[in-house]
């Protein structure tokens, strides 16, 4: 754990040392916007519905000098904690943890921003209006940063619809559920705001950089990158897995609860990870229930099928087919978790 440690302030050391001989008077700041690849898939649960395009936007140097130093700054900040970097895990605790991720191989939309799109010029936009009168939504903001060697480094942040304001002039009858003002030190008066204004704050979620991601933020990275469309997808073959095997009864219940929300998402999508589904033989359900009982997690199984009945059975069959119960090879002692990774023996 100490040399993982180790590693971990290293990487991270030469991250920051590399960023900080970055010249501040080229920093780029880019807009990634997403938008549907076909209307019609809007309501479908299909990975990479989406796409993402890069706008290059200009800036002026008190900016570059604040995204600057903001990222020194939040690099500096995580180094004084002790975090151990480790390959990316949908389950993985990210409170102990920093994570590296490589888009290659992934089949994620997004990898076209970072291997191609900002690898060139990109179009230039002199508005945030411009993305809301076309229907594209504004999902992150990057900075880029340029070394020495002509390299590029990518900082990532998460935009949320609160820190942008765009008052819509043209159609001022048109009603929000709020408004947008601004104090004016001069009068000292608080007064409508005329303009856009966005909010850029002092954090990076994840850097990229040698064709792979270092995650500073776990949960805004997998929104960025669209890794959560992965996740259903992952999780709704896990349950056609299950409902192939003729072992499950009320599999609708689970296939229900998958598309009306991203809870079990991550639980099954690591299933998938570690080779899917068990054989699911009378051995296997026989064993299940046991370990069931003695956790006090039982489930039911009758005629050498597992049943669905509601909801709350859920938890109990999903522990069980992600290997939920794990027994210490040295201790003996009895652990509970989905983390972890398969070991070649």
């Amino acid at each position: 754990m100490e040399n993982q440690q180790n590693n971990t302030v290293s990487e991270l050391q030469s991250l920051r040392e590399r960023i900080s001989h970055t010249s501040q008077s080229d920093i780029k700041l880019y807009f990634i916007v997403r938008m549907l690849r076909d209307k019609r898939l809007k309501k479908q649960s299909v990975m990479s519905k989406y796409i993402y395009k890069a706008f290059q936007i200009d800036i002026e140097d008190a900016i570059r000098g604040y995204v600057y130093a903001s990222t020194i700054d939040d690099l500096d900040k995580i180094l004084k904690k002790d975090y151990s970097m480790v390959e990316y895990d949908p389950i993985a605790d990210d409170s102990e943890n920093l994570f590296t991720y490589s888009m290659k191989g992934k089949g994620l939309a997004f990898a076209d921003v970072v291997e191609n799109q900002l690898c060139r010029a990109v179009e230039r936009v002199k508005s945030l209006k411009v993305f809301q009168d076309n229907g594209l939504e504004l999902w992150a903001y990057c900075v880029g940063l340029e070394e020495e060697s002509g390299d590029s480094i990518f900082t990532f942040r998460k935009i949320s619809k609160a820190k942008m304001a765009v008052q819509d002039n043209e159609n001022p009858e048109k009603k929000k559920n709020f408004f947008n003002t601004i104090l004016n030190t001069s009068t000292h008066q608080l007064e409508m705001l005329h303009g856009e204004v966005l909010a850029l704050d002092r954090y990076v979620d994840c850097v990229y950089v040698d064709e792979a991601f270092y995650i500073l933020r776990k949960v805004p990275f997998e929104q960025i990158v669209g890794i959560q469309e992965e996740f259903q997808e992952k999780a709704l073959e896990i349950v056609s897995q299950l409902e192939e095997t003729n072992r499950i009864e009320g599999i609708e219940i689970l296939r229900d609860k998958v598309k009306a929300g991203t809870g079990l998402h991550k639980k099954l999508a690591k299933i998938a990870k570690n080779g899917g589904i068990p054989d699911l033989t009378p051995q296997t359900l026989d064993k299940m229930r046991q370990i069931g009982i003695t956790y006090g997690n039982p489930i039911t199984i009758k005629d050498d099928k597992i049943y669905i009945e509601s909801e709350d059975d859920l938890d109990s069959i999903i522990k069980m087919l992600g290997d939920y119960y794990k027994v210490g090879e040295i201790s003996g002692k009895s652990y509970g978790t989905f983390a972890g990774k398969i070991l070649a023996q």
